[in-house]
């Protein structure tokens, strides 16, 4: 390490990005900057708002320091929005770049090298990985019939150390850099010969610390799955979401500390000038590639597992059918958990194994596409014949079908390596991975978040603006990515700011287009959420079940109450719900009721994310005082909160008969709507039933 100030680190004004475009007002510095000035105004705006509405106070006490799995779900899926307004944003900037390129860009390869590893690293570690754990969070328990998950304080802690490591990459706008060695960080360009400067440091700590976020979820998730089901719901009781997600937090317990051990082993090799990693003195760069891919590719069905569990509610209960074949869609669901653990090597099939090697991890890459059929094919047999509505959630469901498809028969196509070679650092390889992750992950979160918001408000999502965000995205994407299949055939290299060829111009254009396009589709997502909030009196849904659906959630008022139940629920069917309402014991009214006891509210998490921030700018900027003293406060807020003697509440039995009772006289009085008023104003979540066995 070389010299650095005892204060500042090696912190200076030049640090600073807005000095660096005083200097060199090119338009390069100023696209750059744009992006910081617009967090910087966001960070001034919120709290002048919040102060002015004089919403401190409710946003402190309601959702800060709250440890209800609920909200925690809902401001994990506020947070990945925002993350998300960036990396689309820097997709446009990307793409606007490659289709000017032969007119001289707008940006330089330096600056395009940081975008594509923030937008990389944002979409995977804090757009689609909060989704996720939004999605699980918020709905996990209610299908399972619990009141929370199994440690609600260790729940809000993975929440704000997911929140502490996106944090550094909006930092690292506004101070520094940020990465330029792309998403997976590779070695040599991680490095600190080849980059001596903050950028993969930020990187490294920001994924540390949110990678341990992540594995404590997974723990939690698995324990609140295997201790806290409803009497009578044995696992192949389970609804299918439930499923993938015990398999999904398996893989996180067991993918994502090799994440933490692999960027904790760069940072030894950048701050200690140890050797893991380097060319000489006993390094190996491979190692990084096993290591990093042992989680990566087990990360990418963390991802997609959850959203095939989304997807296999939305097609049965807009099918108004029982999923076809559930046994097999859990074993498909199974045994892609197990492969993922199988296949890493085929991210570096051009990294100069055996051909025997890449052989075998070709073929088994080719296997596990058997199960991901397996799902397929029952997804269009529970559609066959089925009472089907084109709601927007279905809409996002058979858009997936169709893209995702196309994306998994190009990942048989690149799961032969004398293929790969041909195509693997090409944009044949990008459109690839978003071929698989936006169908597959994305439309199935924002299938879920118009399927489950009416139960989280209390009022359903404006239709209109839903299909026009839906189609958006699916055309969006398609006109995006489908051309570059075609410039990698004809040989464009990914991660590369310009290009020679005029051949790839026209289609970079329409790539450009099209990214435009995806553009417009978030906006319309936003859009339909603002519309709806003006609108939410004519769409309220306060009794539960807009969708006629099938699981347990729907058999609780929207929003549920903090306890979720107030008697827990007796299993005797798998799709515990339908069946009950099929037989008219839907909506029980108990003779006796309990006192409930609920987690209390602590702002622990808040604290540790605050002071883990710091902490990682201190080991950023190497300001060795400030990492010493936020290790101390953590230790010391950590101390503080074991002196805490009453950790619950009680919730009084008078309380909850009183609530409880209120909602089934509103019931009694409420006329339940058929399919054709399903989206009109007279569906206030009591839909009359037409599901089939």
């Amino acid at each position: 390490m070389t010299e650095t100030d005892p204060i500042w680190g090696r912190f200076t004004l030049e640090s600073l990005p807005f000095v660096q475009m005083i200097e060199d007002p090119s338009l390069n510095e100023m696209i750059v900057n744009g992006g910081g000035a617009g967090f910087v105004t966001g960070t001034v705006l919120v709290p002048l708002l919040l102060t002015y509405f004089k919403l401190w106070k409710p946003l402190w006490n309601d959702w800060l320091i709250s440890t209800d799995h609920k909200k925690i779900g809902i401001m994990y899926i506020v947070f990945s929005f925002v993350m998300m307004s960036r990396g689309v944003a820097e997709a446009i900037i990307m793409r606007a770049q490659q289709a000017l390129a032969l007119q001289g860009g707008l940006i330089e390869q330096e600056h395009y090298s940081q975008i594509f590893s923030t937008h990389g690293t944002i979409m995977i570690f804090f757009v689609a990985m909060p989704l996720i754990a939004g999605f699980i969070n918020y709905v996990m328990p209610l299908q399972i019939g619990a009141r929370d998950v199994a440690f609600p304080v260790m729940n809000q802690i993975s929440f704000y150390l997911t929140v502490a490591g996106g944090m550094m990459l909006m930092i690292s706008l506004v101070i520094g850099e940020f990465s330029d060695g792309g998403w997976t960080g590779y070695p040599p360009f991680t490095g600190a010969t080849f980059n001596p400067g903050v950028g993969p440091d930020y990187w490294i700590w920001s994924l540390f610390v949110s990678g341990i976020g992540s594995t404590l979820s997974g723990i939690n998730f698995a324990v609140t799955i295997y201790k806290m089901r409803a009497p009578g719901m044995t696992m192949m009781k389970m609804p299918l979401f439930v499923w993938t997600t015990i398999c999904t937090a398996i893989l996180m317990i067991f993918a994502l500390p090799p994440l933490s051990l692999t960027t904790l082993m760069l940072a030894a090799d950048r701050y200690l000038d140890f050797h893991f990693f380097t060319n000489d003195l006993g390094g190996n760069m491979m190692n990084y590639a096993n290591l990093f891919w042992l989680f990566g590719h087990p990360e990418v069905y963390i991802l997609i597992l959850p959203a095939y569990g989304i997807f296999s509610e939305v097609f049965a209960t807009f099918s108004a059918k029982r999923l076809f074949s559930y046994t097999s869609l859990v074993y498909a669901t199974m045994c892609i958990a197990v492969l993922s653990f199988t296949v890493w090597l085929h991210h570096f099939f051009t990294m100069g194994q055996s051909a025997l090697v890449n052989a075998v991890f070709g073929v088994a890459t080719m296997l596990i596409a058997i199960p991901t059929g397996v799902k397929v094919y029952d997804w269009m047999a529970t559609m066959y014949r089925g009472n089907i509505r084109f709601a927007v959630p279905m809409i996002y469901g058979i858009g997936f079908m169709f893209l995702f498809v196309i994306g998994g028969l190009t990942g048989i196509i690149l799961a032969n390596p004398t293929i790969d070679f041909q195509v693997h650092n090409t944009l044949f390889l990008i459109a690839h991975i978003h071929n698989v992750i936006i169908p597959g992950v994305l439309f199935g979160m924002l299938a879920g978040y118009h399927y489950w918001f009416p139960k989280a408000f209390g009022f359903r999502l404006n239709e209109k603006w839903g299909k026009i965000s839906a189609w958006l995205w699916i055309v969006g994407f398609m006109v995006t990515f489908f051309p570059l299949y075609y410039l990698g055939l004809l040989g464009m290299p990914r991660r590369s700011a310009t290009y020679t060829d005029a051949a790839f111009e026209p289609w970079m254009i329409v790539s450009g287009i099209g990214s435009l396009i995806i553009g417009a589709a978030l906006f319309a997502v936003f859009a339909q959420l603002f519309i709806s909030i003006l609108q939410r009196k004519k769409n309220l849904s306060p009794i539960g079940d807009p969708w006629d659906g099938r699981t347990l959630e729907w058999a609780i008022p929207s929003p549920p109450p903090v306890y979720n139940f107030a008697i827990l629920p007796l299993v005797q069917a798998r799709d515990e719900f339908a069946e009950a309402k099929m037989a008219d014991r839907a909506y029980p009214e108990p003779s006796e009721y309990e006192d409930i006891h609920m987690p209390k509210d602590t702002s622990l998490g808040l604290w540790l994310c605050l002071l883990s921030i710091a902490w990682m700018f201190g080991l950023v900027w190497w300001m060795w005082w400030m990492v010493i003293a936020c290790m101390t406060g953590m230790l010391l807020v950590f101390i503080a909160w074991t002196f805490r003697i009453e950790n619950e509440y009680v919730i009084p039995a008078s309380q909850v008969r009183e609530e409880h009772e209120a909602w089934l006289a509103m019931i009694r009085e409420t006329q339940p709507v058929d399919r054709d008023e399903e989206m009109t104003t007279l569906n206030l979540g009591y839909a009359q039933t037409e599901l089939e066995g």
